[in-house]
């Protein structure tokens, strides 16, 4: 009997190949991450290849320049103080505050991350209180009082110029109390990105060490979600948009490939996903000890993410792209 499917013959040739090529991910759907310290002349990689960077803010604009180059079109910030206090978070002459000012004019969209976890003396992302508390996390995060705090983070940070705040606290209703006060502020037109569904994942550990954010006691199981819960991401998600996000996120990318896919079929809006440093780290490390070719494996974990649905990608291959590299 004669084949008449014959599917191969869109892969005959390199120029075929590349015709009929259904997904590309190019420089300006990737989203580098800036981790911005203390200090003068800072720039640095931590942990040395784990392709996390931080810059004082006099560095900003250097690199802006360089993102722009490289073909971004967006940057995510992430403040590291040299001490440690809630104050730090909503300060506006604060780190994040001052990269979003330097980043002005530079043509680069700015991302926010809005949290409390590398402002907290213990490492949490909402506000701690001391003594017999509730829940997993081995103590008591006041929600409502976590949430407060991040509107009024938020809030600042607009003012500072961040066209897009990005709450990744996974706090029950902040994203409509956060969006209720940018609009009270004036600020309706800043961006909203949510962290919808943010599992309370074990890739999660090189970031730790560059936002100097790892708890100090307990976990944080009892805010973030459970990877194994398929629905109950379903119904985070619904909550945030429904509340305002312009954007939802999902994070790990890698893990929740499924969950980004439902998210696209589900909703219209933008898809954010975040590849994670412990997801960087493995195809780093696997390259670095031979096993697998880093630009293919690397080129790979990213279309796969385009192709579940994502719009943009939260990465750290960014320098390997704009270099040419993968």
């Amino acid at each position: 009997m004669p084949i008449q499917n014959r599917l191969r013959r869109l892969r005959k040739s390199e120029s075929v190949l590349r015709l009929f090529t259904e997904t590309e991910v190019t420089a300006r759907n990737l989203i580098p991450v800036w981790f911005i310290v203390d200090g003068h002349g800072v720039a640095e990689e931590v942990p040395p290849g784990g392709g996390m960077w931080r810059y004082s803010v006099d560095q900003v604009p250097a690199q802006a320049k360089r993102a722009k180059a490289g073909g971004a079109e967006g940057v995510m910030l992430f403040g590291v103080p040299e001490t440690k206090g809630m104050h730090h978070a909503v300060d506006p002459n604060g780190l994040v505050a001052s990269a979003a000012r330097a980043l002005k004019g530079m043509g680069l969209t700015v991302f926010a991350d809005v949290c409390l976890c590398s402002y907290t003396p213990d490492g949490h992302c909402g506000v701690w209180h001391e003594g017999a508390g509730h829940g997993i996390d081995g103590g008591h995060v006041d929600n409502d009082a976590s949430v407060a705090m991040l509107a009024k983070m938020a809030v600042m940070l607009a003012a500072a110029g961040v066209d897009v705040v990005s709450p990744s606290d996974m706090m029950d209703g902040r994203i409509g109390v956060i969006r209720k006060a940018l609009d009270d502020a004036g600020f309706e037109y800043t961006l909203l990105c949510s962290y919808a569904a943010k599992m309370a994942s074990a890739f999660y550990g090189p970031f730790r060490l560059a936002a100097e954010s790892a708890p100090q006691h307990g976990d944080r199981r009892g805010y973030q979600m459970n990877p194994a819960n398929r629905r109950e991401a379903r119904r985070e998600v619904e909550a945030d948009v429904m509340e305002g996000a312009d954007m939802i996120l999902v994070k790990p990318a890698l893990t929740n490939l499924d969950l980004i896919r439902e998210a696209r079929d589900r909703w219209d809006l933008p898809i954010v996903a975040y590849q994670v440093s412990g997801e960087y780290a493995m195809v780093r490390e696997a390259a670095n000890a031979g096993r697998i070719d880093f630009a293919r494996a690397a080129r790979e974990t990213l279309v796969s993410i385009k192709r579940a649905g994502a719009d943009l990608i939260v990465t750290y291959l960014t320098d390997d792209v704009w270099a040419g590299r993968v």
